[in-house]
């Protein structure tokens, strides 16, 4: 029997949460991610993978996109980043970071780093 990994329900409240409160960095790119709008691909917000709450998830694509404000510069959080990226690798998911402030100031490139790892 195949374990299940995603959306496990003692992390459902926590995902809910969440959802209502994106940064604004997040908001801003779950316009032009929400309903197949970018590349017909689906993607899902604040979606779970194991103990993990990811920022976005396109299963056709196993790709999760992270976003990362003034709360990842610092060693501790880099190394738990760092770890996390590791783990859902080895699971077999690509994971990509951008920083905040390049979801707002180089859209357009974030979204051709996106469609690269498209298969």
């Amino acid at each position: 029997m195949k374990q299940k990994i995603h959306s496990l329900k003692y992390l459902k409240e926590r995902r809910a949460e969440l959802r209502q409160s994106l940064t604004p960095a997040e908001a801003f790119l779950w316009k032009h991610l929400k309903s197949r709008q970018f590349e017909g691909r689906r993607f899902t917000r604040q979606h779970s993978i194991k103990n993990y709450i990811v920022d976005f998830y396109c299963s056709k694509e196993k790709l999760i996109i992270e976003l990362d404000g003034e709360v990842h510069n610092n060693e501790l959080a880099k190394e738990k980043d760092d770890q996390r990226t590791k783990y859902l690798t080895e699971l077999g998911y690509t994971v990509i970071r951008f920083e905040n402030k390049m979801v707002f100031e180089n859209l357009g490139s974030v979204f051709m780093e996106i469609k690269e790892h498209f298969k």
